[in-house]
């Protein structure tokens, strides 16, 4: 079992940024790829970008390009998705995600557990 934790989130004006972060508890070794998911007022979960551990590559759906960033830091598990130039698009709720423990990321399938996920607020 995998657990995820976000933190960060919270509202924004257009044109402003925002940091999320994410901390999964499993054992730091297996965990290959973690992403970022996010629901949309009314519309389904979509794919927002992941990152492969072990490699650092990383993959962004095409209206986040350029606007946010998918890191992680040195403590393994733990990924942020910096935010910049938002708009009220943005506005979602967002899922701190990951696929079985030693699965490597294979594009945005694959992603078994979900955080609880945490609210972000765009306005214009």
């Amino acid at each position: 079992q995998v657990q995820l934790v976000e933190s960060g989130g919270g509202s924004a004006q257009a044109g402003g940024s925002l940091r999320l972060s994410c901390v999964a508890s499993t054992d730091a070794a297996s965990t290959k790829c973690l992403g970022w998911f996010r629901r949309p007022p009314g519309k389904a979960r979509e794919a927002v970008a992941t990152i492969d551990l072990d490699s650092g590559d990383t993959k962004y759906r095409d209206s986040v390009q350029g606007r946010f960033t998918i890191s992680q830091d040195n403590t393994r598990g733990t990924v942020y998705l910096q935010m910049n130039s938002l708009k009220s698009e943005d506005t979602a709720v967002y899922y701190c995600a990951a696929p079985m423990p030693t699965l490597r990321c294979v594009g945005f399938a694959g992603f078994t557990y979900y955080g609880q996920g945490i609210e972000v607020t765009v306005s214009s």
